[in-house]
This record gives structure tokens, C-alpha cells and sequence, in this order.
């Protein structure tokens, strides 16, 4: 399975701590996934790129979004399991423009994810999402990293 933590927006400098968190996550994830980043500049950008990627299984696009779905870290592991076990090849998980997503982006979603009513940055939202992607696997695999608390 192929995950990308996508954003709108400018692409982090290499000095950006928090995205350097975000960074260490996916490369936590690299055991059980190919995990990677991907900055697009508008939100046209991000979904033509949607279109365009090719595979067994159509990509499922997971749209962060105030008004989309809260679940708990649990929840959102049994989430991408089952995603996993219907055998999806490419998640992508993406955080929108400052404005927000336009009906348009939002209707072609498979998922609309809500890590909750406050407003964060992006790169804040970024290493959040790739952290709970991360303690998604761990719980899927039993590991020791997710205590449940």
C-alpha cells in the first residue's frame, strides 16, 4: 500500500521543525507502507494529480475538513485496515487551502476526516495526521507504541 500526506500549500523549507516531525512519522510508517509528502500549490493542482494516479485500485482520496468525521485513534486504525484488507493500492490523505475545499474537491472524496473543531496550521495538521497514521499501524500490528490512553 502506497500512502501520500498531501497539502495545499508552499512546500515546507528545510528548516521547518514541525514538518520535520511530520517527516520522522513517515519514515516510521516505512515498515509498513510506502509513506511519502507532497506539496501542490492550488487545489486544482492536487486533484488533477488525483486523477492521474494510475493503479490496480482506484486512489482513495481522504480530504481533512472541519466538517468530515472525528474518530478516535483506534477508530481511524480499524479504518485503514479494512482499506488495507479491501486492497487499496494508494490512500492519500489531504489538508486544503486556508479557505477551505470546494464542494467540488469535497464530493469527489472517499473521506471527509475532521482531527477536530480547532483550527490548526498546516504543518501542525501535517505532523498530527502522519502521527496517527503512524499509531494506526501500531495498533493494526499489535505494537507496543499505542498504550490506548
Amino acid at each position: 500500500m502506497n500512502l501520500t500526506l498531501a497539502h495545499v500549500g508552499a512546500r515546507p523549507g528545510s528548516k521547518d521543525e514541525i514538518d520535520s516531525i511530520a517527516a520522522l512519522y513517515l519514515e516510521r510508517c516505512a515498515g509498513f507502507a510506502r509513506c511519502q509528502a507532497e506539496a501542490f500549490k492550488t487545489e486544482k493542482a492536487l486533484m488533477e494529480w488525483l486523477g492521474r494516479q494510475q493503479g490496480r485500485t482506484p486512489v482513495v482520496a481522504v480530504l481533512l475538513d472541519s466538517r468530515g468525521k472525528q474518530l478516535s485513534s483506534e477508530l481511524f486504525a480499524a479504518w485503514l485496515g479494512a482499506r488495507r484488507d479491501e486492497g487499496a493500492q494508494h490512500i492519500v490523505f489531504a489538508i486544503g487551502p486556508a479557505s477551505g475545499w470546494s464542494d467540488a474537491a469535497r464530493g469527489q472524496a472517499q473521506l471527509l476526516l475532521s482531527l477536530g473543531p480547532m483550527t490548526l496550521a498546516h504543518a501542525l495538521a501535517r505532523a498530527v495526521m502522519a502521527e496517527q497514521i503512524y499509531r494506526a499501524f501500531t495498533i493494526l500490528t499489535g505494537h507496543p507504541y499505542h498504550g490506548g490512553h
